[in-house]
């Protein structure tokens, strides 16, 4: 049970607050962080500074008590923690160098086969040329060919002392070339953990409110330092919260389009920005090899699969590229090469996409590469606005929408119809004919940790209510992809997707789900872009056609 503190706040879902009653909740809050510190969250090791992450909304609060799900919140955060190396830093010379460091191949053959394990060791130094003793680097490492348009990641071992065991399985016969990258070093790890938790300046939000005689901007967000009327915008249920000052003259309900930019502001000390700078990300750190090859060393076919289905677990890696397909390793695809395919596969069906531009990007494939699936318009406005497909003879519905708060845009969306993930899962009757594909994460990289993890965590919920009233309804999760190297690091850095990557993982399983594993999928081609090419959508849509049909 909860740890009960103080009662909850009064219920509504939209009302604003002036200021003697924020003056009250936040004595409130106060006495509650008092509350807090008494508690050992039920025996679990929660540290003050995760605390502080999870306390770090600024009043007005949505709920003044210790809820179940913030105890959720601080064990997936904690477990993170104990991932992330506490390191200060000194000085650049101190830090992890890759033109320093080393990579060799553990106990190297003369002949590889297909199928053989490969395990390289990195030796991390720093810039002096001194060995490092601690761990904590953000790595990359994947096996290509050029040639055969073959790539896989590698599953990256931190022995904490300074080495690191990257760990391939040989998959395809020929030439089989290395990509080991340092992606941040542990100090840069330790700078972006610290400073991703400490609030939400690095976005800022604009609303507009407008009724028939007016309108204006005024800001928004997850925590406002404003000392006006605020409007609250809030899930009570879910213990979901935005808010934005409150408009003269307008009500909290004229609350129509939002867009957002990024605030100069920043959290990284000064001293540790030249961590960020871009010949330090993604840099290659030297071997004694260059290609290996690997041979066709037995006949016969290779152990057959069992088709993709739902429930079926994804390990990491999950799977490899060859001749641009992608290659599940614990399931077959099947193939849908012709319309035909793909057609008899929708056939009947009812599908939402829910979630960011990138589940977009399945909704254009489809409707680019089947004709006959007609986009109906409703009348909505802007980049972001809601997408409805049709194929009236074949009975196929295909519906896209955007998911709720935060969403990073500088274009205007409308907020008049939005609704958390979660509030449009609870809407849907679900049932065999019904599919329903998830993603979200990019938008949430900017801000504290713990508001990704509350709505992972409020989704699964969701999804846990969808089973009750209909199993049979097939549910795909699309892991989160990483973007450009050249992204604002502190704000956009794919370390901030990995710890979504562990999180999502770590909330989900045990679920009966399917699951498209992007993050793996775009490391393994190297798809440095926050929008996959259509291979890579291609290879993505054809998995989601496998589980369903």
């Amino acid at each position: 049970s909860s740890v009960q503190c103080f009662s909850t706040c009064q219920s509504g879902k939209i009302r604003f607050v002036g200021e003697s009653q924020r003056q009250q909740q936040k004595q409130q809050q106060q006495q509650q962080d008092k509350c807090m510190e008494g508690k050992q969250c039920h025996g679990e090791s929660c540290t003050g500074y995760l605390r502080r992450i999870l306390l770090n909304k600024g009043p007005p609060i949505v709920t003044s008590r210790v809820t179940e799900t913030e105890l959720k919140i601080y064990r997936v955060l904690n477990k993170i923690d104990q991932l992330v190396h506490n390191v200060s830093f000194t000085h650049m010379n101190h830090t992890t160098s890759a033109g320093k460091s080393r990579a060799t191949i553990l106990n190297p053959k003369d002949k590889y086969c297909i199928g053989d394990s490969l395990t390289i060791q990195l030796d991390m130094s720093n810039y002096l040329g001194n060995r490092k003793n601690y761990g904590g680097d953000f790595l990359r490492a994947r096996i290509y060919s050029q040639e055969l348009n073959a790539g896989a990641s590698g599953r990256i071992e931190d022995l904490n002392n300074g080495s690191y065991h990257v760990h391939f399985t040989l998959l395809w016969e020929g030439k089989v070339q290395f990509s080991l990258l340092l992606f941040h070093p542990s100090e840069a790890v330790s700078a972006l953990w610290k400073a991703r938790n400490k609030g939400y300046n690095n976005i800022i939000f604009m609303g507009k409110f407008a009724n028939s005689t007016h309108e204006t901007y005024t800001e928004c967000g997850f925590h406002l330092n404003s000392s006006g009327e605020l409007c609250e915008y809030l899930d009570q249920r879910d213990e979901e919260f935005f808010y934005c000052v409150k408009p003269p003259y307008l009500a909290c309900g004229a609350f129509i389009f939002l867009h957002s930019t990024n605030r100069k502001h920043s959290y990284l000390e000064h001293f540790e920005k030249p961590l960020f700078d871009r010949s330090r990300i993604g840099a290659q750190i030297p071997r004694n090899f260059d290609t290996l090859e690997a041979s066709r060393c037995e006949s016969g076919d290779a152990p057959l699969k069992e088709k993709c289905k739902i429930g079926m677990k994804s390990p990491y890696p999950s799977g490899y590229f060859l001749h641009n397909e992608w290659n599940p390793d614990f399931c077959k695809l099947l193939s849908f090469r012709t319309v035909d395919e793909i057609n008899a596969c929708l056939k009947g069906k009812i599908i939402h996409l829910l979630g960011d531009s990138t589940l977009r990007q399945w909704m254009e494939y489809l409707t680019k590469t089947v004709k006959t699936l007609k986009f109906f318009d409703l009348y909505g406005s802007g980049q972001h606005k809601e997408l409805l497909a049709l194929d009236m003879d074949r009975n196929i519905k295909i519906h896209w929408k955007k998911h709720g708060h935060p969403f990073v845009t500088q274009f205007l969306y409308t907020v008049k119809d939005d609704a958390y993930v979660t509030r449009q899962i609870d809407t849907l009757a679900g049932g065999p004919n019904m599919v329903i594909v998830i993603k979200l994460g990019q938008h949430f990289r900017p801000f504290p940790l713990h508001i990704f993890i509350r709505r992972v965590i409020n989704i699964r919920q969701a999804i846990e209510r969808l089973f009750l009233r209909s199993p049979d309804t097939k549910v795909i999760l699309d892991a989160e992809n990483i973007r450009d190297i050249s992204s604002d690091m502190e704000r956009f850095s794919d370390f901030h997707g990995y710890v979504h990557y562990l999180a999502w993982k770590d909330i989900f399983q045990g679920l009966n789900i399917g699951v498209i594993d992007a993050w793996d999928m775009t490391i393994a081609s190297a798809a440095n872009s926050i929008h996959p090419s259509e291979n890579i959508v291609r290879n993505q849509v054809n998995m989601f056609l496998t589980y369903i049909c």
